[in-house]
Parts: C-alpha cells; structure tokens; sequence
C-alpha cells in the first residue's frame, strides 16, 4: 500500500502526494544553540530521520498528482535550520518579548567560567554570541552525528554543505528583511512603532494548523497575547516579524517600511524558518516537522506569512509533528533533576545506538516514555539485531558444519513495509523484526542431540565475526534482496532495514557482548554500557557504605538487581557491574 502519513494541517492521515515523487523537499525546525539539546528535542529531531530514511528506501512507495503509485528509492533534500538569533524567553506570546535566551546563555557561561565548570580546553567569551552559538552549534552536530541523523553527518562533509543542509538563522538576515519588506509592500504587514507585525486577519486562514481561532487568541487564551502591545496592534494575535533595540546584544540594520528605515534591532522567531525554507527548496515545500510545541504559534506563523509572501496556497502540503517525551512517567524539567542531554546519558567514544533505538522505538505520535528499563531494553535489542546479523552473514558460507536451513525473509519484510508506510509506525515495524530475529534462535525446534550441538556450535561461532561498519547502499540492499535467494536475500533485507533504522552496522557493531568497558566507579561487563543513572546509584551507595550505611546499601544492590544488573565490589574502590 502507498504511504499514508498524518498531516496536522488536515488532522487525518493521507497518502503523501509530494510536488515530484521522485525529489522530496523536507524541512525540519532545528535546535535554538543557546544551550544543549536535550533528549525530547532529540525525539522529534529522529522522528524526522526515520521518516526521511524510509523514503529514501527502495521498500517506500509514495503517490504523485495523478493517484499513481511511485516507489522508492527517492531523493530526499532534507534542511534543517540552526536558530541562533531571536530567540526570546517569551517565544510562546505573539510579541516574543522577554530576556533573549543568547544572553542568558552568555551569564551561564561567565558563570561556569567563574566557576572552572567549562568542559576541559574549552575558551569561550561570553560576551559573545555568536561564539555562544558557534559553541553550542558544534556540540549539536556532534551529538545528533552520533545519533544518526542523517542531514547532520551530510552537512558535516564541509562548510558548503553545512550553509546549504543547516543554515543558521544568523546567515539568511538580508532575506528575512526583504521578506519582512516585500510583505509590508502586500499589505501583510505593518509597523507598530518600534516593530513590526505580520496582519493575521489578512489572512483568513490563520488558526487552520493549530484549531486556534482569532476570538480564541484576541481573547488572550493560554496566555499568548501580551497586553502592554496590544493598543499598538490591529489585533491583539498579530506576530513580530522586527523589533528595533538598539541595546540588543544581536543586532543588524532593520527593512524600509513605508519609505522609512527601521533602526538596527533583530527580527522575529517565526520569520526566520520562512526565509530558510525558502532559500534552501523553493516556495512550496512538500514536508515540514517539528515538535508539537512548534505548532502553534511558530508553524502557524511560518505558514501565514510564507503563503502571503509567495501567493501560494500552500507552503508545506503535509506537516508531521511528534509528541513529547516524558522521563519515568514525568515532564521532564530541570526542576524534577529528570532533564537530561545525550551527553548526560553516554559516555565520549560509546556506543549510542541504544540511545538511538530508545528514542524512535515509539510511535511519533504517541508520549513517549524514557525509562531506565527501557534503555536497558534498548541496549539489549540492538545486541539481538547485531547477532542477528552476524548469523545471516555467517549462514552464507555452505561449507559450516550444523549450518541452518535458509528461509524466506519476505513474509517479514512486507509486513515491516505495510507498518512503516501506515503512518511510519515504528513500533509494530519493530515487532515484526524481532518476530524475523527469531528464527535462529529457535532452529532447530526439534531434532537429534547430535544436530542441536552442532547448530550451538555453529551459532557460537556466527557470532564472533565482526560486521560491516557501515550499511550497504540501498541501492546494493534492494539488489541482493530482490535477486538473491535464502541467507543472501535475508543479508540484502537486513541491510535495508538499517538504512532506516540506522542502529545495527555503526562503528560500534563490534562491542562483543563480553567486553568490558571502565569508568572512575565502575567496571561494567557482558557490553553494558554505563549511564549517568547507573553511576549515580553506584556514587550513592559508596557514600553510603562510607557512612556504614548499610541499610541503604543494600537497597541500591537491591533496585539495581530489579533492574537485571548484578554486582560486586572489587579491588581499587570500585563496583563490577554485570548482568543478572
């Protein structure tokens, strides 16, 4: 079946119908670099990568104008943007107004600078901005390359490809003046004395994304209406595209409104993604993400105003939002001591496709939950996949004795194809790959004594060979699974699974299960990977045996064993770690 996909604008799923089937236009909001991106920001950064991989995939089918189907590959020209100007702590209110989140960056860090709680070697000014932002720009890249995302890794390649796959917002302020000034010309927008603002009631379809309406807004609900700028206003809903201030710690000459220069300020969130969009994939865009705490007012703002500024009817035809993620069951916020950033969780030089699988195992759609047990769980399929992989590469050489019999994976990959073209539905594409992973570990189901050693054997050593490092392309994939037969169409399956899932052949495939990594408290085997919570129970229960706290040492022993880990305290002060 072709694939069906929900579109916010719409509020149901349809058949996703890009302008050329063949050449998809995705743009995704990116991270505002003021601090680092923490694990929710990271859940609908991935969101978007799977969905961009499984159109790019051979087993994607799509529909074009005329209700034909059209299958995979594809291109996909996939932007994503790096906001490091305009963003204040008022986001959410149509004025943006309050302290600019840049700044505050600038006193945490002068702080921690005071404080010598800069990462080692780091020389940062914090009275500068745009050193800030370049600083927390390149901390993002390196998370989001080690957690697969695609468009960081391509925009990595060189300075070129960053400027073209993740413009900073700072780069595109001619465009967004001329924007600001091309819709003032329309008649879609005005200045207000100092600012200027975008007209909503000239656009009646303002509200459409977010089921918001104009009485909701003008009557201030959810607070996004400030009232010490509403006399200014045509309407109290109507957005800043400009703010003059001169004192603002990021400034640049203003646009020409009604003949007369605005002086040098900065402008409005919304009109930046508006620019970027248009300058990186044309007028109309065929797929625009983000968070659901981007719908409103940020993607309906971005619609408004790029529909007045190009005439279209459209500027994204689908718009694709992901839930937020919680932390065992809660918000996750710095006050709860639940926020965390990926830097948080792994360790430099570790293997981050469990974090990878735990963020996008969910269906986007739905909470997601980040739990302790579920990392665990993560770790422990990412594992099982790569086993799984090494049998597959490892049953095609015929000459291994107590070698399986082959079997037809394409039962599952089908089923995989319908769940991730049903609204990429992850989570059940995951089901039927465990359900495939299965088949080795259950032959032989019956048999002689003799058989089921030489097929332990046999397994034993499948799973001390090492793995490609990287997927094949999917072009190679398709190959071998549309022309191969047995284990070398399974191998060709497997591969193209990857491509979208993007977790089995990393540079990390090889961590034997057996091997065992170091950290300053502990010692952790069988391939566990440490995280900050595991160490934390660790530090707490040191303190507590220093205290002759026995009680409460045993406790920690105790929850850490409830959550299948063992331990045992060895020489140098620290605690091996090692599953139950």
């Amino acid at each position: 079946m072709p694939m069906m996909l929900y579109n916010t604008l719409t509020k149901k799923r349809e058949t996703l119908t890009p302008g050329d089937p063949s050449r998809i236009t995705f743009y995704s909001c990116g991270p505002t670099v003021y601090d680092d991106a923490h694990i929710g920001n990271f859940r609908s950064f991935l969101a978007a990568d799977v969905l961009r991989r499984w159109l790019e995939s051979p087993l994607c089918e799509v529909t074009d104008s005329k209700g034909n189907p059209h299958k995979g590959p594809r291109l996909v020209r996939h932007v994503m943007n790096i906001t490091d100007v305009g963003h204040m702590t008022d986001d959410d209110t149509a004025d943006g107004g309050g302290e600019d989140k840049m700044a505050l960056a600038g006193q945490r860090i002068a702080e921690a600078k005071k404080s010598g709680k800069l990462p080692p070697g780091v020389e940062i000014d914090p009275n500068d901005p745009h050193a800030i932002a370049d600083f927390y720009a390149g901390r993002f890249l390196e998370d989001a390359r080690a957690l697969g995302l695609k468009v960081a890794r391509e925009a990595s390649e060189s300075e070129t490809k960053r400027r073209e796959l993740m413009p900073k917002a700072t780069e595109s302020i001619a465009g967004m003046v001329a924007m600001i000034e091309d819709l003032a010309r329309k008649g879609y927008a005005y200045r207000a004395g100092d600012a200027v603002y975008f007209d909503v009631q000239k656009f009646p379809r303002y509200g459409e994304l977010s089921g918001n309406t104009l009485d909701k807004i003008r009557s201030g609900a959810g607070g996004r209406v400030s009232a010490a700028h509403t006399s200014e206003k045509h309407s109290p809903a109507d957005f800043l595209l400009w703010k003059t201030d001169a004192s603002h710690i990021m400034r640049w000459p203003g646009p020409v409104i009604d003949g007369q220069a605005m002086g040098e300020g900065y402008p409005g969130w919304h009109i930046e993604c508006s620019v970027m969009a248009r300058q990186a994939l044309g007028d109309v865009i065929d797929l625009h993400s983000g968070g659901e705490d981007n719908i409103f007012p940020h993607h309906e703002c971005e619609r408004a105003q790029s529909c007045c500024a190009t005439g279209h009817d459209h500027f994204a035809r689908h718009w694709f939002h992901g839930r937020f993620l919680q932390v065992e069951g809660e918000k996750m916020s710095k006050s709860n001591g639940n926020f965390f950033t990926p830097r948080d969780l792994i360790k430099p030089g570790s293997d981050y496709a469990p974090l990878r699988l735990e963020l996008i195992k969910t269906h986007y759609r739905s909470n997601a939950n980040f739990t302790e047990q579920g990392s665990i769980d993560s770790v422990e399929y990412v594992d099982k996949l790569r086993n799984y992989a090494r049998e597959i590469e490892y049953a095609l050489d015929e000459s291994q004795s107590g070698r399986p019999a082959a079997y037809d994976v394409s039962q599952y990959i089908e089923k995989i194809t319908d769940s991730l073209n049903n609204d990429l539905n992850i989570a059940e594409a995951l089901g039927q790959l465990s359900v495939a992973t299965g088949y080795f570990r259950h032959f032989p189901m019956s048999g002689s004594a003799s058989e089921r050693v030489a097929y332990g054997s046999w397994r034993s050593r499948a799973r001390s060979i090492r793995l490609p490092t990287h997927p094949m392309s999917n072009k190679d994939a398709y190959a071998l699974y549309t022309n191969g037969t047995g284990f070398s169409r399974a191998l060709g399956a497997i591969h193209l699974i990857d491509n979208i899932l993007g977790i089995i052949f990393t540079p990390f495939a090889n961590k034997k299960l057996g091997e065992t990594t170091q950290t300053e408290i502990g010692v952790f085997l069988d391939g566990i990977m440490p995280s900050v919570e595991i160490e934390a129970q660790l530090a707490r229960r040191a303190e507590a045996r220093k205290a002759k706290d026995f009680a409460t040492s045993d406790a920690i022993r105790d929850e850490l064993s409830a959550l299948g880990y063992a331990i045992k305290d060895v020489a140098g002060g620290k605690v091996e770690v090692s599953r139950k």
